[in-house]
């Protein structure tokens, strides 16, 4: 064939203009919302850095004291601990109200069957890790499999464990002095080191370590891709081939294992083991951290890392208050005021064009 074909000759006349985008200017407010939108933590983390130069310049001299920094942090390794298992949950577009009572009831087994039945610490503390996941998985299968709101099934749960705990335990505190002389393990995340002037704890290690064992598993490996998948649109995630029950349920097990450890943490924060530290606002405050921390309450977005910023925030606000002499009020004023503004920035965010 040496000429061209009919089809083609009508072509000959036609327009050889290829189409070009001209460049357009991205506006100063549309850089930003992408830079937030690709970075999730730098939010918490820009309120946390201005929270700590506006407290310091309030109280110069006393709030940058090394002494007033580790307490803080000292202060935040429980809600943070529970913060990173509630982000877990709430990246997959779930929440867990259970969270804060599973970690009472795994601290009542360890100290009960180190302590008034005798058992290995070692193994009593097994058994209260074992306690959480079962919890956890609990909740999971309710979710996974029977479909339930995350809200209900956990709301439900936690009447059951909160429950549990105060049957079996009788409501008797286990006293400070009865773990250091029968099971001294139970309170290992109370030892103290020193780091040039400041004083961490164990418990402050702990924290920080897990946080960033997390972090790695959500961005670097398959499973925590999984888990952003199926909190951003679990019906896209199913048709790539995630197995969508498999992940939630790991999730909520996982959740109730760390809310486990976040007990052992707590009797060597606190000392004793009370059944009625159940009644406490362990909940709110781990929700709070991970909302104040940019982690979006529709799932699919966020970083841990800005779960350990938002506990932070929340340690930094109600010890500089406490510092200035003001009304604890204050602190829950404040802390209502950083909830919504979080939510409005993560809406915001959302709407990002790509």
């Amino acid at each position: 064939m040496t000429g061209a074909q009919e089809f083609e000759r009508v072509l000959d006349g036609s327009d050889k203009n290829v189409a070009s985008f001209e460049h357009q200017k991205v506006s100063l407010i549309k850089r930003i919302q992408h830079f937030l939108h690709s970075t999730p933590a730098a939010v918490p983390l820009i309120v946390l850095l201005l929270a700590i130069i506006i407290f310091g310049i309030a109280l110069p001299g006393r709030f940058f004291s090394s002494y007033t920094l580790t307490l803080i942090l000292q202060q935040i390794a429980v809600v943070g601990i529970l913060g990173a298992a509630q982000t877990l949950v709430i990246l997959t577009a779930g929440i867990d109200l259970s969270i804060g009572v599973i970690m009472v009831i795994s601290a009542v087994i360890m100290g009960n069957v180190a302590i008034t039945y005798g058992i290995p610490t070692p193994i009593a503390v097994v058994a209260g890790l074992v306690v959480g996941g079962l919890c956890g998985l609990l909740n999971g299968a309710l979710v996974a499999f029977m479909k339930l709101p995350p809200f209900i099934v956990t709301l439900g749960t936690w009447n059951i464990v909160m429950a549990t705990n105060f049957i079996y335990s009788a409501n008797e505190t286990i006293r400070d002095t009865d773990v250091d002389e029968q099971a001294p393990l139970l309170h290992l995340f109370a030892a103290n080191f020193k780091l040039g002037s400041a004083v961490l704890t164990l418990g402050v290690v702990a924290m920080v370590l897990l946080v960033l064992l997390l972090w790695y598993v959500l961005n670097h490996t398959a499973w925590g891709r999984h888990v952003y998948a199926v909190g951003d649109d679990p019906e896209a995630a199913k048709l790539s081939g995630i197995q969508t029950k498999k992940v939630l349920l790991t999730v909520y097990t996982i959740s109730g294992v760390i809310a486990a450890f976040a007990a052992w943490v707590s009797i060597g924060r606190n000392g004793s083991i009370s059944p009625s530290s159940a009644v406490t606002d362990y909940n709110l405050q781990a929700i709070t951290a991970t909302v104040i921390g940019g982690i979006s309450l529709f799932g699919g977005r966020g970083s841990i890392l800005g779960t350990l910023f938002g506990a932070m925030i929340v340690g930094v606000v109600s010890m500089g208050l406490n510092m200035l002499g003001a009304d604890p009020q204050w602190k829950v004023l404040l802390t209502g005021v950083l909830i919504i503004a979080a939510v409005g920035i993560d809406q915001w965010i959302r709407k990002v064009s790509v």
